[in-house]
């Protein structure tokens, strides 16, 4: 079955592109001129992901991300004005696992969206268990959810931001480089894409961490990259995914 794309733009140049180069890879498309719009559509039928502009009349993307955010984990990849930095660290701010910057060619446009799709396909059969402990974290990786001690609801996090945090996780104990991180998660063409890490690694330790400015899940090593430091429960083995895959 064919991935169902929603596209958001006032701007009909941009929807025909869109529509155009997507169907030809074997897209299903529909479209919305602006966020009031996308919501409603979003609200009363599936979509695989989402391809949001900045600027629109209404409800503009950021908005639009937002009010998605609180809800839905589905994937948005923000279409930004070539080479303006503060829209795409607010959009990734806000929750979208990308941005494109206008104008971008075809080539581009389909890498992106496998690229974020792919990322969506969370796979969890590379453990032999449910769950994952860390401090006050639980992860339920049949339903890769992620759950905080004491709290009714998990955390919400996006795609991109539960894929992140399972390479952490399986990697307990193991400093990551930035390019390491970058090209497990976004693909080997964002390894030099460092922005979207910062902001990935920043938003994720304010939803999971008790003070995200002295982290304890994940940690900043000045000079060689990220790690989640091991517990003592990972250190005599239980629940630690990576002692389990090498025994």
């Amino acid at each position: 079955m064919s991935k169902r794309i929603l596209v958001v733009d006032d701007e009909i140049r941009y929807q025909r592109l869109l529509d155009a180069n997507l169907q030809t890879d074997g897209y299903e498309i529909i479209t919305a001129s602006n966020g009031v719009e996308a919501i409603e559509l979003f609200s009363s039928q599936p979509f695989d992901l989402i391809l949001l502009d900045v600027m629109m009349p209404e409800l503009d993307g950021f908005q639009t991300c937002q009010r998605i955010r609180e809800y839905s984990n589905v994937p948005i990849i923000m279409l930004t004005a070539k080479g303006d930095e503060k829209d795409r660290v607010r959009g990734l701010d806000l929750g979208a696992d990308d941005y494109l910057a206008k104008p971008f060619s075809a080539t581009e446009l389909l890498a992106r969206v496998r690229a974020v799709l792919r990322r969506a396909e969370v796979t969890t059969n590379i453990t032999q268990t449910r769950y994952f402990s860390h401090e006050e974290i639980r992860v339920d990786f049949a339903r890769a959810e992620v759950w905080r001690d004491n709290e009714k609801d998990p955390i919400p996090l996006s795609a991109t931001e539960y894929r992140l945090l399972l390479q952490f996780v399986h990697n307990v104990g193991k400093i990551m480089s930035a390019e390491e991180l970058l090209t497990s998660i976004w693909g080997p063409e964002y390894r030099n894409e460092k922005e979207i890490l910062w902001v990935s690694i920043a938003r994720l330790r304010q939803k999971l961490e008790k003070d995200s400015h002295a982290p304890t899940h994940i940690v900043t090593r000045t000079g060689l990259g990220y790690l989640m430091p091991p517990t003592d429960d990972d250190q005599s083995g239980n629940n630690n995914i990576a002692e389990e895959k090498s025994e």
